[in-house]
């Protein structure tokens, strides 16, 4: 099952070499094209990080004794 973070990492090769094609084709030089298409990437890696950043499956719940420090009384 092809997941998000799957999709990410396909589109990210593809952002960079699509947008610098589609760019080129029209008419921008190649210096201005890949800067461009890097910016898109580089956004896809951001949005991969930070915005639906990764998260554990399973939340920890608070009730479990996890042996730490308790009180004498």
């Amino acid at each position: 099952m092809t997941g998000y973070y799957d999709l990410v990492l396909g589109l990210i090769p593809l952002a960079l070499g699509g947008i610098t094609t589609l760019l080129t084709a029209f008419g921008f030089a190649l210096t201005t094209a890949i800067p461009v298409a890097s910016v898109v990437a580089v956004g896809l890696i951001g949005h991969a990080m930070f915005v639906n950043g990764p998260v554990d499956s399973t939340p920890r719940s608070a009730a479990t004794d996890d042996g730490g420090f308790q009180a004498a009384d």
